[in-house]
């Protein structure tokens, strides 16, 4: 049993910055202000090298998490993990 108070939708979801950011609790149409927003605070924090979880699935949660990243003015390059990883997550490299 959990013994923190409900948060209500308009208040602020705390997230710990580690450079990984799994999409899988967050509702789709969250996404498009959310990555921006992490991504800067991950600039912020001194954060260079990210990791997006995004879901293998059809793919529609990549392409929107793709293209953010191609768009945004401090990603310095962005692909799928050469660690091992499957696609069903995206690095990225952070401009300084």
């Amino acid at each position: 049993m959990c013994d923190d108070p409900p948060l209500t939708p308009d208040e602020p979801v705390r997230l710990p910055m580690d450079g990984i950011l799994d999409l899988h609790t967050f509702a789709p149409r969250d996404v498009k202000s959310l990555v921006p927003d992490w991504l800067e605070e991950c600039r912020a924090a001194g954060i260079r090298d990210v990791r997006i979880i995004h879901g293998k699935g059809i793919g529609v949660l990549r392409e929107i998490v793709h293209g953010i990243l191609a768009g945004h003015p401090h990603v310095e390059s962005f692909g799928h993990p050469s660690d091992g990883g499957s696609w069903g997550a995206t690095v990225a490299r952070l401009k300084d």
